[in-house]
């Protein structure tokens, strides 16, 4: 996902507005104390189904890539029966990308989803998922940035755990592996650190934590990408945010629109209900062209510092090579001076 998102957003606005849907499965969010459902981890062997829910693919090897990148985990590869489709800048018109949502969470034989590629799109789908079904067959959902309209509404909905993780297309280096079959194959309750490494520097100069406000915190984590997570707000498709450890991302937005955006999370309601905030990395944030802006820190400060609950910047999360597999919606303990992110729990059954 890169600056091109904002253009999609308000291309697509009015015309998203103006579309009749089904509400499928609409309803409030489930409450803070209801049972979260944890999907069977995966076996070698297991099917995984391929999905493009966001953005068009305009060439064929990046997914021939992805396919190659399921099989070298020890998995055999579906593909959706619209991936490939293009809508103009979409993977396929919603009803056939939300299709390939439901008929894959809904097919026995698939053991685990994992989207292609983010970019825009998700939030489209909404209106068009088959909740009811997708809670009878809990299944492992997996990607970042634009599935962040994915993965939190299926926990809101069906209480069933996602994971903010890598794209079929992102980079599977050793980093991005080893979490993920610790995590999903495993079923280790993992703790994330960044790693600590000076390369040829005196002292660690990448990867860098800067703590917000120090202390420890318990709840379940939740969270993604800022600009997909503020874009569907008061839309009935989050979860309730009482007691959770949020952790958010971005990319290529300018420092005042993440005010805005933590603004906005804000003014709703959401920030005060959090015990704690982890924020990952804001890659390529610049404060663009003018006379002055606040920075990165500075608007961290104004809008996280005053919650009073431990908080930190600079985990490892978002558009980055090296990134965790957070499982949303599982117990987790943080420690704010530390940069730690203790899974309580085992993400999949």
């Amino acid at each position: 996902m890169t600056a091109s998102r904002r253009e999609f957003l308000g291309l697509t606005g009015a015309a998203a507005l103006a579309t009749a849907a089904p509400r499928l499965g609409a309803r409030q969010p489930r409450p803070t104390n209801a049972p979260i459902v944890k999907p069977p981890r995966l076996q070698p062997g297991d099917t995984i189904g391929l999905i493009e829910p966001a953005s068009a693919g305009f060439e064929s090897m990046p997914l021939q890539i992805a396919i190659e990148t399921i099989e070298a985990l020890g998995l055999k590869a579906r593909l959706g029966a619209h991936v490939r489709e293009r809508y103009g800048y979409l993977a396929g018109s919603d009803r056939d990308r939300a299709d390939d949502v439901n008929r894959l969470f809904a097919d026995p034989s698939v053991n685990g989803i994992v989207a292609v590629r983010g970019g825009w799109g998700c939030a489209r789908l909404l209106p068009y998922l088959d909740f009811k079904t997708i809670a009878k067959h809990p299944k492992i959902l997996i990607g970042y940035s634009d599935l962040t309209a994915l993965l939190l509404p299926v926990f809101a909905k069906t209480g069933i755990v996602t994971f903010h993780g890598p794209l079929g297309v992102s980079k599977w280096n050793s980093f991005n592996v080893d979490y993920v079959r610790r995590v999903l194959f495993g079923a280790e309750a993992v703790t994330f650190e960044n790693v600590k490494e000076t390369n040829d520097t005196l002292v660690q100069t990448e990867n860098r934590i800067q703590t917000i406000t120090p202390g420890v915190a318990r709840g379940r984590i939740l969270g993604g990408n800022l600009s997909v997570l503020s874009g569907i707000v008061g839309s009935g498709y989050l979860p309730d945010w009482s007691d959770r450890i949020l952790f958010i991302e971005e990319v290529e937005e300018r420092i005042y629109r993440v005010d805005r955006m933590l603004t906005q999370l804000k003014l709703a309601g959401i920030l005060d209900k959090l015990r704690g905030v982890v924020f990952g990395n804001c890659t390529k944030c610049t404060p663009g062209e003018g006379y002055g802006s606040l920075t990165l820190e500075e608007v961290l400060d104004d809008h996280i510092k005053p919650l009073g609950v431990p908080a930190w910047s600079g985990a490892m999360i978002g558009h980055i090579d090296r990134q965790f597999t957070i499982a949303e919606g599982v117990e987790v303990e943080i420690d704010a001076a530390l940069g730690t992110i203790r899974m309580l729990e085992p993400a999949v059954s």
